[in-house]
């Protein structure tokens, strides 16, 4: 359940994100091309989330 809340939450800021700028640059909006970077994302974070430690840290 927790990676479908990762992709989902990336996908709609990912999204969100390629509306915004591509406003910015006057370039027409293209979902694949924001589908295409979510799916990226998405992977990239979960990569990330995988290589962090949740161990506590012991406190010296």
């Amino acid at each position: 359940m927790r990676l479908f809340w990762t992709f989902f939450w990336t996908f709609l800021l990912v999204q969100m994100a390629t509306y915004v700028i591509g406003s910015m640059q006057g370039i027409s909006y293209h979902f694949s091309t924001g589908a295409l970077l979510g799916a990226i994302v998405t992977i990239l974070v979960i990569i990330v989330a995988s290589l962090i430690p949740d161990e506590p840290v012991e406190h010296h």
